[in-house]
């Protein structure tokens, strides 16, 4: 797959709990996404899930999503759609990389109100 000159990399990362595969096999868990900068879109997105499946289904609820305004949303969506362990986990890592991506664009996070 081939990604514009205007994506980035930005991985948000949380421990998931013991109970959880995850902490098997990778002790963290990891969302990489790849973000338009001029749109703010979650264009892709890989995890540190132990089957395709949860991946993929990750895939569909939040590629689309806009890392800016929409994550309050997407959290929403993941409550209601996502009932496997790392659930929690999940949204912890979305927002750890939303934090990330404003780090990386401070004035990105004025229009998150907007």
């Amino acid at each position: 797959m081939s990604y514009n000159v205007n994506t980035i990399f930005i991985t948000g990362s949380a421990k998931p709990s013991n109970e959880d595969a995850i902490k098997n096999v990778y002790q963290v868990f990891s969302l990489s996404l790849i973000v338009d900068t001029r749109t703010d879109i979650i264009v892709d997105l890989c995890c540190t899930a132990v089957m395709s499946k949860t991946e993929d289904f990750i895939r569909d609820m939040l590629v689309g999503v806009n890392l800016v305004t929409e994550v309050n949303d997407a959290v929403k969506t993941i409550r209601r759609r996502f009932m496997a362990l790392v659930q929690k986990t999940l949204i912890v890592a979305l927002r750890d990389a939303q934090n990330r991506y404003f780090m990386a664009f401070p004035e990105k996070r004025t229009s998150q109100n907007t």
